[in-house]
């Protein structure tokens, strides 16, 4: 028979007293899970490096060293030159203001107009919400790219707004959709009913009643458009759409690949694309724990797992159940306090 551990703790009977910081602690556990952590450290260094991208960076991003062209990773340039002898290392520098600007404005776009429209038409019904439903629909099937190209191309030189509120203008369908769906399911539920019954107004009830229930996903589709915008910008740069003035990691890829780069000078090409690649990784994990928050079989297979290791068990080891057994709270008569007791019953 396998080993099963079984964990017991006590329960207070009393009320849990709620509070303004225990609410707001919940409004953020979603980011409490150590791959959100993790993610967002490491968001938190992209975000640093970007403001303080003047006072981290060794040299100008279009300063020139005519004595050091094409020169591999050195003391003086920590990750070498380009053609032109500029310094790598404050190009990916002053590279990530333009990457985290277009990625986080274009982000904030996208997020309120999915709010504003997945929410209002999974509430309302009728004509009103087969409307707005119609045109999600529609900015579903508008392809981004194209778009940008024909936006960008009545610009001689594009600001990083513009190309962030066509990002945003093109990425909040998705968004909306999911939110739609899950307002269309709280709309039924007895707390909404009765915020109806007693009249309260629609703003209210939509802020109020409705958006706590729905951060979780309102984070993870922010989190994606992040994700989105940021490949996006990248890409526009990398195929030259957007003009090599605006700097960002997809312009130096772009200079690297118009000066046969690819693969000999290494420095030059391989930094942005980690930066690329790291950043993504970031968004990810951050993903990760919000999953692992709104999905509850995979926050109670997180949560097994580690009072398994608090415990001594091995997570890989055959156990069939770990169950939390609530003791009642101890009376007068009674001396003991519980303990928590593992419970392990082999095969004979």
């Amino acid at each position: 028979m396998p080993e099963t551990a079984t964990f017991r703790t006590t329960t207070d009977a009393g009320p849990q007293r709620t509070t303004f910081w225990s609410q707001l602690g919940q409004a953020f556990a979603m980011f409490r899970n150590p791959k959100s952590v993790a993610g967002l450290i490491i968001l938190g260094v992209f975000v640093l490096v970007a403001i303080f991208a003047p006072l981290l960076a060794p040299y100008g991003p279009t300063q020139k060293d005519r004595s050091a062209l094409r020169q591999p990773p050195s003391l003086e340039h920590w990750l070498g030159t380009t053609h032109m002898g500029e310094d790598v290392l404050s190009q990916i520098i002053f590279g990530t203001q333009g990457v985290v600007v277009v990625g986080f404005l274009s982000a904030i776009i996208a997020t309120v107009i999915a709010i504003t429209i997945g929410v209002i038409s999974g509430y309302v019904r009728g004509w009103r919400s087969e409307s707005l439903s119609a045109l999600t629909n529609v900015f579903l099937v508008i392809p981004g790219i194209p778009l940008i190209i024909i936006v960008a191309s009545q610009f001689e030189n594009p600001p990083l707004i513009v190309i962030a509120a066509v990002l945003g203008l093109t990425g909040w369908a998705w968004g909306a959709r999911v939110l739609r769906a899950q307002t269309m399911s709280l709309r039924n539920r007895d707390f909404i009913q009765a915020a109806r019954a007693n009249g309260e107004p629609l703003r209210r009830i939509i802020t109020v009643e409705m958006l706590p229930n729905l951060m979780a996903l309102i984070a993870s589709s922010f989190v994606g458009t992040v994700t989105a915008a940021i490949l996006g910008l990248t890409t526009l740069a990398f195929i030259g759409v957007i003009p090599v003035s605006n700097l960002n990691w997809g312009t130096i890829l772009f200079w690297a690949q118009q000066n046969g780069a690819f693969p000999r000078l290494w420095w030059w090409y391989v930094p942005a694309g980690l930066c690329i690649a790291i950043i993504g990784v970031a968004l990810s994990l951050i993903n990760f724990g919000i999953d692992e928050h709104v999905n509850p079989r995979l926050r109670s297979a997180g949560e097994r797992a580690r009072a398994m290791k608090k415990k001594g068990l091995d997570v890989n080891d055959p156990v069939t159940a770990v169950r939390s057994i609530p003791t009642p709270t101890p009376t007068s008569s009674t001396t003991n306090t519980p303990t928590t007791d593992i419970r392990n019953s082999k095969k004979r």
